[in-house]
């Protein structure tokens, strides 16, 4: 038995465990991946469930250095959803099936936004007979804003720490309160507060990053107690700052192999969480996706934004599917989950076993 297989017979990972985990080689990272998909069998069975995106907005009041719609990019069209055509969406997701709808938006905290997407929740709950799981993620806002939109219906939230590490979100985002580190994690401990199914991830192959920052950032996922997680890899964007460091990157391929032993790792570590596997990886590899399920993941964000706005969402360069309907999004992904073993969850909306298990202790 050779270092990887003794690792992956143990009930628990250390960090040093996690770290060989990612230098793992060609062959060593497919007996890690058997035994990711071995665990997501058991624990969450072989099901992918679908969350309709909705990129209802690409207007940002941060100016995070890696991302293509920070507001400091002037070359970005700036776009915002009417209200009706959100509701569209949501009842196209509705009407097939999806049973869940991610709302992702920029970062915007004011009166207006806040009071704006609470009356879009109540509107899609009533157009929608209440039946649709609704995923926000929309930043920073208050412990009170975030009451206000559980109340109206969300009932999960995403919101990427994109590095653990002090110092290299510090990197990432300019020096000031806007973009403070304690901030981000204060408000993942108030979406728990206030009883969301709470999401994280960060970025893997960033310029500075190392491996043991990437062990690290697992390691902070399994401690915050995350509900869900979508994490990639990191793709540079040419009208970021990040972009200038771009000769410092991993290949594409060794980024996109580091993602899935991250996701492989994290199915592991937390055997009962839900993990998307995330656009990006289509971005690298035209099989990205399926890839990412059968190493662990068990959701997938079909886009149902409006064709017309859907290339102005870009944080990062090469995304794919700007051009794909919606009717063609979701057949082309029917077909790639067909091709992995696994069946899709339609009607239902694939809570969190993490999270009920973590309500259930109180």
């Amino acid at each position: 038995m050779n270092v990887i297989e003794g690792i992956l017979q143990k009930d628990g990972l250390a960090r040093q465990d996690i770290i060989l985990l990612l230098q793992a080689n060609a062959d060593e990272r497919n007996k890690l991946y058997a035994k990711a998909a071995e665990v997501k069998e058991k624990y969450v069975g072989r099901k992918v469930y679908f969350r309709g995106l909705i990129e209802m907005s690409n207007i940002c009041s941060k100016n995070c250095f890696y991302c293509g719609i920070r507001a400091g990019n002037f070359n970005t069209h700036r776009y915002n959803l009417s209200d009706d055509e959100v509701v569209e969406a949501a009842r196209y997701a509705w009407d097939n099936k999806y049973a869940s709808l991610a709302i992702q938006t920029g970062e915007v905290s004011n009166r207006a936004f806040t009071e704006r997407i609470s009356n879009l929740l109540n509107r899609i709950h009533s157009e929608t007979n209440g039946e649709l799981g609704i995923t926000l993620s929309m930043g920073e806002q208050t412990e009170e804003t975030y009451k206000k939109w559980f109340e109206c219906g969300a009932s999960r939230y995403l919101l990427r720490i994109e590095s653990t590490n002090r110092d290299l979100y510090a990197k990432l985002h300019p020096n000031n309160k806007a973009h403070d580190f304690d901030k981000r994690v204060e408000c993942l401990n108030a979406l728990k507060r206030v009883g969301y199914q709470v999401g994280t991830g960060v970025m893997i192959g960033l310029p500075f990053q190392t491996i043991e920052n990437l062990a690290d950032d697992l390691l902070w996922i399994q401690k915050m107690d995350i509900d869900m997680v979508g994490m990639g890899p990191y793709i540079e964007h040419p009208d970021t700052p990040l972009y200038k460091f771009k000769d410092m990157l991993l290949p594409m391929e060794e980024r996109f192999n580091l993602a899935l032993k991250m996701i492989a790792i994290l199915r592991i570590l937390m055997k009962d969480i839900n993990i998307a596997a995330p656009t990006a990886l289509q971005a690298i590899d035209k099989l990205g996706r399926e890839k990412g399920i059968k190493v662990g993941a068990n959701v997938v964000m079909p886009n149902i934004t409006p064709g017309l706005y859907r290339n102005d969402y870009k944080l990062y360069d090469n995304k794919p599917c700007v051009d794909d309907a919606v009717d063609d999004c979701k057949n082309c992904l029917e077909a790639r989950i067909q091709l992995t073993g696994d069946t899709i969850g339609y009607g239902e909306q694939g809570n969190s076993k993490h999270y009920a298990n973590r309500m259930s202790k109180g």
